[in-house]
């Protein structure tokens, strides 16, 4: 009969050991693991570090990462003191990279929530970063744009079709990068084409993403305009005179420098011509 105890005793030991040890065995990320958008890879550390800096990210942001994987970027943004969040859509990843940052210490700060990147809600977010294909990009482009001018936007390699890129980083193979070693930077410009009306003329703006060209009249003549948004922030040349302001919704206000000096300029957006 002790003989049959001790059996049964090994028997719950071993029972136990073999329930801790599958506890032990946690989901550990496959590069390569197909995911419902792209498959999943990892981003070299140090692109991680290129595409935090190339946003120049801070305390004072909160950056998304959609399709956040194993947490790397999220973490990273945490650590500079940002709020973090990962949109994921493997349950997974979402819990792998939830112990992460656990670990890390920085639960308060990096987070991780399961769901489709393209139904996400991203108007809180001063950042977002992606590792998607050209073709998510694109599908996310009309999203993007629709965000608070002056959002930076962040692409480890793959590009946004024709919205081209306001600043680029890279890093080498001396670095540690082995594939993948570009990271793209565009800054959500606000919305100014139209017609705008001058105390003084009309200026007339054609906008293709950040760039914009157009006509100056005033004073009996037009000129003609070229120049870029970089978020909320005009600039465009007319002839010699050189034109700096701040978008707000439908108002421009500004400085504009010539061979004489500079003066302040503001424009109104007209509104627009309903048809009869």
């Amino acid at each position: 009969m002790q003989r049959v105890r001790r059996f049964c005793l090994w028997l719950c030991l071993c029972a136990l050991a073999g329930a801790a040890g599958a506890a032990q065995r946690e989901y550990v990320p496959e590069p390569g693991e197909i995911g419902k958008d792209v498959m999943w890879l990892p981003s070299d550390d140090i692109m991680v570090t290129r595409m935090l800096d190339v946003a120049r990210v801070t305390a004072r942001d909160f950056v998304m990462d959609l399709g956040s994987g194993d947490g790397k970027i999220v973490i990273a943004a945490a650590r500079r003191g940002a709020r973090a969040l990962g949109v994921e859509y493997n349950p997974d990843l979402v819990d792998y990279a939830a112990r992460r940052a656990a670990r890390a210490k920085l639960d308060g700060r990096a987070r991780f929530v399961q769901g489709d990147l393209f139904e996400a809600d991203l108007s809180q977010a001063s950042v977002i970063t992606l590792f998607l294909l050209e073709e998510n990009n694109i599908k996310l482009r009309p999203k993007l744009l629709g965000l608070r001018p002056g959002t930076r936007v962040v692409s480890n390699y793959f590009s946004m079709g024709d919205w081209k890129a306001d600043r680029a980083m890279t890093a080498s193979v001396k670095e540690g990068c082995t594939a993948y070693c570009v990271a793209y930077l565009w800054i959500v410009p606000a919305k100014v084409d139209g017609v705008w009306k001058l105390p003084d003329g009309e200026l007339t703006l054609k906008q293709s993403f950040q760039m914009i060209i157009g006509t100056l009249r005033a004073g009996g003549k037009e000129t003609a305009v070229k120049g870029r948004m970089n978020g909320n922030r005009i600039s465009f040349k007319a002839g010699a005179a050189q034109y700096r302001g701040r978008v707000s919704g439908d108002a421009i206000k500004g400085t504009v420098r010539t061979g004489g000096g500079a003066s302040e300029w503001s424009a109104s957006r007209a509104a627009a011509r309903t048809a009869s």
